[in-house]
């Protein structure tokens, strides 16, 4: 599966449009990260926890994107998009979303 975020693959011919997919995940955060968090805001530095959390939270998103294009018969997804919304105190949504489409092999 080919994934970009542009709207075309340099030396491909898109010839089926399959039209929006999207994959998400909804992640809470986790007590002990938020302890470790807060003694970061104090001296400072990546919330390493959070960052491997929203690295994890992007892979998967993305899978299920991928994953609805293959059932649609795509073989690459163009203008691949990242979204984050809170949904709820302390949760947060990730979204992948991408238009899928057949290029010729």
């Amino acid at each position: 599966m080919i994934l970009t975020n542009v709207d075309h693959i340099p030396g491909k011919r898109i010839i089926e449009h399959y039209g929006l997919v999207s994959g998400s995940t909804v992640r809470a955060k986790h007590v002990g990260r938020d302890l470790m968090a807060s003694l970061k805001n104090i001296v400072g530095g990546e919330l390493k926890g959070y960052t491997e959390l929203l690295q994890d939270s992007r892979r998967q998103a993305v899978e299920r994107m991928v994953v609805q294009a293959e059932e649609l018969g795509a073989n690459a997804v163009v203008n691949v998009r990242f979204s984050t919304s809170s949904v709820a105190q302390g949760a947060a949504e990730i979204y992948a979303y991408g238009t899928a489409v057949r290029t010729e092999d």
